[in-house]
């Protein structure tokens, strides 16, 4: 019997990712462990190790990385293998995406936000209103939306941010999230954020439903994974619609994201058959 494990935050988020892990046993089998991924021992013994559940680890990324590194090295099993976690933790993974011509939300990069590199990248991007978010981050941490006139948040000042303009279409149609397993398409959801919000997370009230995704959204789903330098046994690729009505991309997840398997049709049957062919 195959022998998995999944990586779980640390005691921080105590025992919220239960719900989750109860879902990952349902479809995997009982034979799954659940380990954080901060002290995790000894994993050789494990024929699959996913990190699934690493929440918080964009706060702790020197930790990541070297726990990345240190399984690496020890020959653990890791779905997503070592070379494609550590390529997609930091969002520079969207400048080798747009080198293969992926197109993706305008970006400027910040290596210490203050008042006078905020103006200049609102007049490189053309816009008043900009998101700010750490270039290693999930979930919207310390991701905030700036009006001019705002206040830099503390907690990023001086900080190396990413800087894009707020997209109108996160609020008008929601941001689309495309779902992979096996590098075959498995379902689709569109997120919405609640009512005079721009985040899309469910912590934050947004929501989210089952959609068939548009055919651009699709093409652009498509030659995103085709483009992916690493291998990939699960993805979510997050994206929504420029002024021009043109799909671009949002995030490529590859660590842990929300899988929205609820939302399968196939009730997480693809998923399932993907991790078991990266077992073997």
């Amino acid at each position: 019997m195959t022998k998995y494990c999944i990586l779980t935050p640390d005691a921080t988020y105590s025992e919220r990712w239960q719900g989750d892990a109860d879902r990952f046993r349902d479809l995997l089998g009982k034979n799954v462990t659940f380990r954080p991924w901060v002290d995790a021992g000894d994993l050789t013994k494990f024929d699959l190790v996913l990190p699934l559940l690493v929440w918080g680890y964009p706060l702790q990324s020197a930790r990541w990385y070297l726990a990345v590194d240190a399984w690496e090295d020890q020959g653990v099993r890791l779905c997503n293998p070592a070379p494609t976690l550590r390529w997609n933790t930091d969002k520079d993974y969207l400048i080798d995406l747009a080198e293969v011509n992926i197109p993706s939300v305008q970006t400027v990069e910040i290596h210490g936000l203050n008042n006078d590199s905020l103006a200049e990248a609102r007049k490189e991007l053309n816009c008043d209103t900009l998101v700010v978010k750490p270039s290693i981050s999930a979930g919207a941490v310390r991701t905030y939306r700036l009006n001019p006139g705002d206040a830099i948040p503390f907690d990023v000042l001086e900080k190396e941010m990413l800087v894009q303009p707020v997209m109108k279409s996160v609020i008008e149609e929601g941001e689309y999230s495309l779902l992979w397993f096996g590098g075959k398409f498995s379902h689709a959801v569109l997120k919405r954020p609640a009512p005079g919000d721009f985040r899309v997370q469910p912590q934050f009230g947004g929501t989210d439903v089952a959609v068939t995704p548009p055919a651009e959204a699709m093409a652009l789903g498509e030659a995103t994974m085709a483009a992916c330098p690493y291998p990939i046994s699960y993805a979510r690729i997050d994206m929504l619609r420029a002024p021009d009505g043109a799909f671009v991309l949002m995030e490529l997840e590859l660590i842990e994201p929300a899988l929205f398997l609820h939302h399968a049709p196939d009730g997480g049957a693809a998923f399932v058959q993907a991790i078991k062919q990266c077992a073997r």
